[in-house]
């Protein structure tokens, strides 16, 4: 059985997708944990036991979160996928 030769350029386009997909997820969920976790006015230099408790608990529901939604996005295209198939082994 042959190797399965992958084309460089685009390896190296999904690998960019990649790295923009996950540091546009970085960043909307530092947005959204300081937004709902760190008061605007700053008290004192170090995060509060509240403030870290906050983040923890909201980083944690927003990776969860999205792993989940991935997961469901995974399973509905791997669905259309199924469907397409069966539809031009249908139309043959």
């Amino acid at each position: 059985m042959a190797g399965v030769q992958i084309d460089p350029a685009k390896l190296q386009m999904v690998q960019e997708l990649e790295i923009d997909m996950m540091s546009d997820m970085y960043n909307r969920l530092v947005s959204a944990c300081h937004r709902k976790c760190i008061p605007i006015k700053y008290h004192e230099t170090e995060l509060g036991k509240g403030e870290a408790v906050c983040l923890d608990r909201c980083v944690a529901k927003y990776l969860d979160v999205h792993e989940r939604i991935g997961k469901k996005l995974s399973t509905m295209s791997q669905g259309e996928e199924d469907l397409t198939k069966i539809n031009l082994q249908e139309n043959k």
